[in-house]
């Protein structure tokens, strides 16, 4: 008799359950619950994440007919359609928020020596959003423009491991450039934004927080060039210069000098000018530097793609933030496994593995060692660089 435990609960075994209990006892989760608790609701949503659910009904079927198997894996409470809406719609967000920021601070951890391309001790943030559109007669509290709903994910990534330190959800009609406002800024890290931030009252706040930035300078800049420092033109560079603005307006809110960098894009056969507040990296890292904010791109286009972010189980406000907060959790605990265990599959793979084996009786290590064909990897499936070494 095989007494191991399914895939699906050696995974869940890497969660560290005590932090979830005070996540539930700190906005009351289980407040007169008897039949289907907090942790019950993750283990189904998780359940949902890796393997591809599409449906409430869905998730609930393909559970029922493992239920032998239910209480091993940690599934308490009886699984129902109504059960999973009820908890969707009534438990707090919260909760599943600050559990995956447990997680994503323990994968941070692990992942904070990783090479990031550059000879660079500091560390990188790449800082953007995306929308996900949503129907506005289902969700009507998502408004976006008349006819239409949206939300949007402003997310701040690590770019050593791909790790989302700071998610914020918000209305679609929201303005990026209003969410730095809620960023904490660490002295000596660098900031990699794309010119729709271009805000000069926020980057100063940015610089005095003794935090770097590197952002992409608009056509319609007005500036005084005050210096001029010699580039290899080999590299494509063109020009490196400490400026002072002119405008009337952003002379006052930026009233320090800014260097400006500008590069050749040979393979878009563009010039591109970039703005930053670091005066010692050699021109050719900072335009490196923001070549990697590409990877925060990567990150969406790859949670949007394998991850149940984009169709919802349920309507309210309270269901869709908490099933992306499960989302992200599920993903930053597969960054923990891959750590933890030095697996060298890739996530495509990983997940499409488990879609078809959660329920089997297989050790890790065993199940995605003996999976080596990275080939079966779709090729135009852009991979992260967590998830490639």
């Amino acid at each position: 008799m095989n007494t191991l435990p399914t895939v699906f609960a050696q995974i869940m075994d890497f969660l560290p359950l005590h932090e979830f209990r005070k996540c539930v006892r700190r906005y009351n989760g289980d407040y007169k619950v008897r039949k289907f608790s907090c942790l019950d609701q993750f283990f189904c949503l998780a359940f949902a994440q890796l393997t591809y659910r599409e449906s409430l009904r869905d998730i609930v079927s393909c559970l029922k007919t493992m239920k032998s198997r239910l209480y091993h894996m940690g599934i308490r409470g009886r699984v129902s359609r109504n059960n999973l809406a009820n908890a969707n719609e009534g438990r707090d967000w919260r909760i599943y928020a600050d559990f995956a920021q447990g997680l994503i601070t323990e994968a941070r951890r692990l992942y904070r020596d990783e090479d990031i391309g550059l000879e660079l001790e500091n560390t990188v943030y790449a800082f953007d959003s995306t929308t996900i559109d949503l129907c506005l007669s289902l969700f009507p509290w998502a408004r976006f423009r008349k006819h239409k709903g949206a939300i949007k994910l402003h997310t701040l990534l690590d770019l050593r491991g791909s790790i989302p330190t700071f998610i914020h959800i918000t209305e679609g009609k929201t303005h990026d450039v209003r969410i730095l406002d809620d960023l904490l800024f660490e002295p000596g890290s660098f900031y990699i934004l794309d010119r729709g931030y271009l805000d000069f009252s926020r980057l100063y706040t940015l610089h005095q927080h003794q935090a770097f930035f590197v952002i992409r300078a608009k056509s319609n800049l007005k500036s005084r060039r005050i210096s001029s420092h010699p580039v290899d033109k080999t590299k494509d560079l063109t020009s490196d210069q400490r400026i002072v603005l002119t405008g009337p307006k952003s002379k006052t809110e930026y009233p320090d000098t800014i260097r400006r960098v500008r590069f050749y894009d040979r393979e878009n056969d563009r010039y591109l000018t970039f703005l930053t507040n670091n005066f010692l990296l050699p021109a050719l890292t900072i335009a490196q530097l923001y070549k990697l904010r590409w990877q925060v791109e990567l990150f969406f286009r790859w949670t949007k793609q394998n991850l149940r972010i984009k169709s919802f189980y349920g309507t309210s406000e309270n269901a869709v933030r908490t099933q992306i907060w499960v989302a992200i959790t599920v993903y930053a605990l597969v960054a923990i496994i891959k750590k933890k265990l030095n697996l060298q599959v890739p996530l495509y793979t990983f997940f499409q593995i488990l879609s078809i084996m959660a329920f089997e009786k297989t050790p890790l290590n065993q199940l995605f060692t003996e999976t080596s064909d990275h080939e079966s990897m779709p090729n135009d499936c852009n991979q992260l660089l967590l998830f490639n070494l």
